[in-house]
């Protein structure tokens, strides 16, 4: 396997997001997938601090991995008893009880790992660009890690129209538009 060396880089000075790229085949088949990560996962932080109309940005810092199917199969079945490779896999870093950093200091919000094989599996399926699906799959992701979640249909719908705006600032399609969305089991 070709080791890949993590960019990380920071896209805002509140926002620190470090990308390591695992699996080859994301360099291979969407060149451009670091910095594509790097603009989706800001936009979406930045939108979901408008959403909560939140006074002053405390700072964050997140890692996305660019994984195989293998990687993100192993995570599932050891953290969410599935044992089966999915698209993406978000593990927020802060708990509900405790302060999520210390005054001053960015909050660490967590992990976003995106599998490659069953992401492409996906585009291909949909008839999507890989870069559209990516991107959504990113931004799913982030505000994940930012608490939104789709375990309600209220809820559901929140986190889609959000998805739907972020993508729109970056010039991509929606993703619900042909009624093909993200499996709401992640």
């Amino acid at each position: 396997m070709t080791k890949i060396e993590p960019v990380s880089l920071t896209i805002s000075a509140t926002l620190d997001i470090g990308v390591n790229v695992t699996c080859p085949l994301w360099a291979e088949a969407l060149p451009t997938a670091a910095g594509l990560s790097l603009d989706a996962a800001d936009a979406a932080y930045h939108s979901a601090l408008e959403h909560f109309e939140a006074k002053g940005d405390p700072g964050a810092e997140v890692s996305i991995v660019l994984a195989d199917d293998a990687f993100v199969r192993e995570l599932n079945r050891d953290f969410r008893g599935e044992d089966k490779a999915t698209n993406v896999l978000s593990f927020p870093s802060a708990g509900t009880e405790e302060p999520p950093a210390p005054p001053g200091e960015p909050i660490i919000l967590g992990d976003i790992i995106v599998a490659f094989e069953t992401s492409a599996a996906e585009a291909k399926q949909q008839g999507k660009p890989l870069a559209d699906h990516f991107c959504h799959l990113i931004v799913h992701g982030m505000l994940h890690l930012l608490g939104f979640d789709h375990q309600t249909d209220i809820m559901a719908n929140a986190m889609e129209a959000l998805e739907i705006k972020v993508l729109a600032g970056l010039d991509f399609t929606n993703p619900y538009e042909d009624g093909v969305g993200e499996d709401k089991n992640q």
